[in-house]
């Protein structure tokens, strides 16, 4: 590494100001008012919206979500299911078979805009809506809607009667206004994959059969009126049938509102040192009373390693509900399916858990960038899980070795290189060809690409960034841009062609030893090649004098500086050496070290595997 270079990038680091980004976000304040009637599975709404379009631009129309009208025969959703090659088994053809009272629907009565009737259309699962007079910028317009909707059998996300027989998982259910940013208006038609939305505040009124225990989004107000349905602690008891009782949640800057309500749920709280209260719902039965009341103190220590690792939680609840079809994460709560074993049903919790941070704080358009929501969850969510399996928290599982546990995502990302079906990080969610490439692309290398950036720009660093990164963006819809430049500014290092070609791109990464020789009368020449497309920087363990250990760190040319430190290889006894630049261009790359040939036992690129070279066989050199 010439002397130059460290010294730019360490002129670059002192100059580097961490400065909050001038983004506008749009806002809305909802008020709904639910009827809802459980012999039919409907209700009727009235929704107030009060939205404020802190964009520079005048808006003459708006959209809204509705979502429910996806789960009906020759909907978008239904063909898509029905057309991709590998179809989702929660879906498939089961739309194409529902009867008229098994669908979804919202069924527009009304709208008003500022108190006057607007034309509307609905148009699959979006609303569109023409506005008379425009919403100019900096202002704010009221939406007053009246609606009726059915409920669908549970088949995705949200629904009735769920395989584990939850009366309502209520996910994805209500006209929802669409998102406008910089990019202008988000209006996807909803065919499965994921969601983006304003951050506002939520106030929801839901009247239900007295039988029903609710849980929601939110902090439920009304404790008086509810009366007998909580005790003064806030846990549920049962209700005889009969009239019903409303209950009034509010929420504050969450971008989505979830609930659900069955007869039998158990609830279960507790209260964080912190004054996080943590709610727990589910059906008492014999695949449930042994897990569930183990988990809360599972996700009290991963609360304390998240809040510490990935930055503070911004809410003062959350709520784990026992509902939906798998795992899916909303604002201050997660559905998920309970009849798991202990390990399996941490896991999922886990992962929804984290989705609190890099979708429902970070919030980025998951449609665009779903690897940085379910990719950095997914990373993250490993880091977790290592963590309670050190603590002894995952009872039958051992610790694993902190550099063991990302092993698999490289795995399941050589799998699909290999199956030639691959495409990038930048394709939109709704556009890939197979679920089996989005899935690979969003969760798989979306973590790889933590993981392997940790590589390059060593662990303090990144460390250091992952907190950074949601201090500066939480709340504000950052872009792949945005979290790079980030890590930019905490390494010093410039990483704009890590971000090209990792997610704009699908070339591979793969090097090699490719001669090892004599030099002179005390050292040894190591010839490397750069077989695949991508370039990244290196890190060779050369073992040698009888296990002997020195880690040759090669950085790119175009990275303008280099790792200074990483504690994931710079253990005790190794040396470190920052070596030459290698310009991408250049196949091969040559370098002396000051041994004899002879006392040369082993070359290893990518010790710590934290990159994605697709044929490892080349990798290890052994005299």
């Amino acid at each position: 590494m010439k002397k130059l270079n460290i010294i730019i990038g360490l002129l670059l680091l002192s100059n580097f100001i961490f400065a909050q980004p001038d983004r506008w976000q749009q806002a809305i304040d909802y008020k709904m008012d639910i009827d809802f009637n459980v012999e039919k599975h409907q209700f009727k709404g009235k929704q107030i919206a009060v939205y404020t379009n802190n964009s520079p631009d005048e808006l003459n129309q708006i959209f809204y979500h509705l979502y429910f009208n996806a789960f009906q025969p020759g909907s978008m959703m239904d063909v898509r299911s029905r057309t991709i090659s590998d179809a989702s088994s929660k879906i498939g053809s089961r739309i194409e078979g529902l009867k008229e009272n098994e669908i979804g629907y919202h069924k527009i009565k009304s709208l008003k805009h500022n108190g006057k009737k607007v034309k509307y259309e609905v148009v699959g699962t979006i609303l569109e809506v023409m506005l008379d007079e425009p919403i100019k910028a900096n202002s704010s317009a009221t939406f007053e809607m009246e609606f009726e909707s059915q409920v669908p059998v549970q088949i995705r996300r949200s629904g009735r009667n769920n395989k584990e027989g939850i009366d309502y998982s209520m996910a994805q259910w209500y006209p929802k206004m669409c998102e406008y940013d910089y990019q202008g208006w988000h209006a996807n038609p909803y065919i499965a994959r994921e969601f983006y939305g304003i951050w506002g505040d939520f106030e929801v009124n839901i009247s239900i059969d007295r039988s029903f225990v609710v849980a929601a989004t939110g902090f439920l107000e009304n404790w008086g009126n509810i009366g007998a349905g909580y005790e003064p602690d806030g846990t549920a008891v049962r209700l005889a049938k009969g009239e019903k009782l409303t209950w009034n949640f509010k929420a504050k800057n969450v971008h989505d509102f979830v609930w659900a309500a069955d007869p039998d749920y158990k609830h279960v709280k507790s209260v964080r040192p912190d004054g996080l209260t943590v709610h727990y719902f589910y059906i008492d039965s014999d695949k449930t009373n042994v897990n569930w009341p183990m988990l809360p103190k599972a996700m009290d220590r991963a609360f304390d390693f998240i809040n510490k690792k990935y930055g503070k939680y911004p809410y003062k609840q959350y709520s784990f509900i026992q509902g939906g079809d798998g795992g899916m994460e909303y604002p201050q709560a997660t559905l998920i399916t309970g009849h798991r074993s202990f390990k399996s049903l941490v896991g999922v919790s886990i992962h929804e858990l984290m989705h609190s941070w890099y979708q429902m704080a970070l919030g980025t358009n998951e449609s665009l960038y779903g690897w940085m929501d379910e990719g950095f969850t997914s990373y993250a969510s490993a880091e977790v899980m290592n963590f309670l399996a050190a603590e002894g928290l995952l009872p039958g599982t051992e610790s694993k070795a902190i550099e063991d546990i990302h092993k698999g995502d490289y795995f399941g990302y050589a799998n699909i290189v290999a199956s030639g079906i691959e495409e990038a990080l930048s394709t939109h969610a709704d556009h890939f060809n197979t679920n089996y490439a989005y899935s690979i692309a969003s969760y798989v290398k979306g973590a790889v690409f933590l993981h392997q950036l940790q590589g390059i720009i060593g662990k303090e660093a990144f460390d250091k960034g992952m907190l950074t990164y949601y201090d500066t963006w939480k709340f504000k819809h950052p872009n792949a841009n945005d979290f790079i430049r980030v890590m930019e500014k905490e390494s010093g290092i410039e990483l704009d062609w890590y971000r090209e070609y990792w997610v704009n791109s699908t070339h591979t990464i793969d090097y090699g030893v490719k001669n090892v020789e004599k030099a002179g009368r005390k050292t040894t020449k190591i010839t490397l090649e750069k077989v695949g497309r991508m370039p990244m920087a290196l890190d060779v363990l050369i073992i040698h004098d009888g296990g002997k250990q020195m880690i040759a760190h090669i950085p790119l040319q175009m990275m303008r500086g280099a790792k200074s430190q990483d504690s994931m290889i710079m253990k005790k006894g190794t040396d470190f050496e920052v070596m030459e630049d290698w310009p991408w261009v250049n196949p091969t790359y040559e370098f002396e070290i000051p041994c004899k040939l002879k006392e040369v036992e082993q070359i290893i690129i990518d010790p710590t595997w934290r990159m994605a070279d697709i044929d490892r066989g080349n990798n290890e050199w052994n005299n």
